[in-house]
C-alpha cells in the first residue's frame, strides 16, 4: 500500500519541479497525484469473539475485557437453540467451549441446535479456558446486546451456519429490534451484520436495507461487482490477501453507495498486522487486539515518518 504511494509523491513533487521547466508535458501527470500517506487512517481493530486470547470467547467477560482494553468493536457468533433462542457461541456444538459433555453425557454431539435455551444457560463456558473464569455462561443474543450497549461498544455480528438454522436472519433481526439496535443511531454507527452464507447477507439486505453488512469470504474479482449490489463489505481471511484484491474491492461502492470496504481476519501478530494495514484494509479482527494496535500504531508512524523523509528529498532535488 505505502510503497507505491511513498515513490508516487516524489515523482510528483520532482514533476511539479519539472512543470517550470518544460511547462505542459508534465502538467498532465497532477490529476493521478495519490493521497499523502499522512492522511491514511489506521484500520479499525475488531475483538474476536471478545478479546478472545484473554478471556473466554464469546462471553461477556470477553466483551467487558475489550472494553477495558480500549476497543470499541466486538464480533460475535450467533446460532439458534432447540427452542428458537439466540445465542452467542462460535461452534456448531457445545463441546470445545462448555462442560456440555460431563453436564449431559449420552447426548453426544452436543449440538447447539439439540438443546433447549434453559440447558445451555446451566453450562459453565468459560472453565475450559481457566479457572479464574469458571462460571461464565453462554450468553443470549439479548443479554449480549444489552452488555455491548451498556458498555458503548459497537459490535460485528456474525450469522452463523445459517444453512443449519433456516429463519435466522429474520429472528436476529427481531432481538436486534427489540433491543434497541435497529434504530437510526445504531445502524449507521453501531452495527454490522455479516456472514459466510450470501443468501444469508442477502436476507438481511432484503429483510433491512438500512443494515450494514458484510460477506465473510474472498469472491473472485470478477464477482464483486455482484456482491456490491447486497452488501458493504468484503471481509476475507487475511490468508487470502493481497495489495490488488484490496483495491478491487475498493474500487466497488457497496450496497449503500459507499466504497466497498475490507476487514481481514483472524490476525494475531505483529507481522501479520504490519501486512494487512500495508494492504490498506478498513479493519483487522483479532483474538489479540492489543497487540494488533501497537503494531498499526508503530506501522503509521514509521511510514509518516517515511513520507517525510521522501518530500524532503525530493524538495531537495528540485532546489539543485
Amino acid at each position: 500500500m505505502y510503497a507505491r504511494p511513498l515513490a508516487a509523491i516524489a515523482a510528483a513533487v520532482l514533476g511539479a519541479g519539472a512543470a517550470l521547466v518544460y511547462g505542459p508535458v508534465a502538467q498532465a501527470s497532477e490529476a493521478a497525484e495519490p493521497a499523502d500517506p499522512a492522511d491514511h487512517r489506521d484500520p479499525l481493530v475488531i475483538a474476536h469473539r471478545g478479546a478472545s486470547a484473554y478471556a473466554p470467547e464469546n462471553t461477556l467477560s470477553a466483551v467487558d475485557l475489550a472494553g477495558r482494553m480500549g476497543f470499541a468493536w466486538v464480533e460475535n457468533d450467533v446460532q439458534r437453540t432447540k427452542d428458537g433462542e439466540l445465542v452467542v457461541v462460535h461452534d456448531a456444538t457445545l463441546a470445545r467451549t462448555t462442560d456440555a459433555e460431563q453436564r449431559f453425557p449420552g447426548r453426544e454431539p452436543w449440538r447447539v441446535a439439540d438443546f433447549t435455551a434453559a440447558e445451555i444457560a446451566t453450562l459453565d463456558a468459560g472453565g475450559w479456558f481457566g479457572a479464574e473464569w469458571a462460571g461464565a455462561r453462554v450468553p443470549t443474543l439479548k443479554r449480549y446486546l444489552n452488555r455491548v450497549e451498556r458498555n458503548g461498544q459497537k459490535l460485528l455480528l456474525e450469522i452463523k451456519r445459517p444453512e443449519l438454522y433456516p429463519g435466522i436472519e429474520r429472528d436476529t433481526l427481531r432481538v436486534l429490534e427489540e433491543a434497541g439496535w435497529l434504530d437510526r443511531s445504531h445502524v449507521r454507527h453501531r452495527l454490522v451484520v455479516q456472514s459466510f452464507g450470501a443468501d444469508s447477507v442477502k436476507a438481511v439486505h432484503r429483510q433491512r436495507p438500512d443494515v450494514v453488512t458484510g460477506f465473510l469470504g474472498t469472491p473472485p474479482v470478477a464477482e464483486l461487482p455482484s456482491y456490491a449490489a447486497f452488501t458493504d463489505q468484503i471481509n476475507p481471511p487475511h490468508t487470502t490477501l493481497t495489495d490488488d484484491y484490496v483495491a478491487a474491492a475498493h474500487r466497488l461502492k457497496g450496497a449503500h453507495g459507499k466504497r466497498l470496504q475490507v476487514n481481514t481476519w483472524t490476525v494475531n501478530d505483529t507481522a501479520g498486522a504490519v501486512r494487512a494495514d500495508g494492504f490498506g484494509v478498513d479493519g483487522i479482527i483479532t483474538d489479540r487486539p492489543d497487540v494488533v494496535r501497537d503494531a498499526v500504531d508503530r506501522h503509521t508512524v514509521a511510514v509518516r515518518d517515511t513520507a517525510d523523509r521522501d518530500t524532503l528529498v525530493a524538495h531537495d532535488a528540485i532546489a539543485r
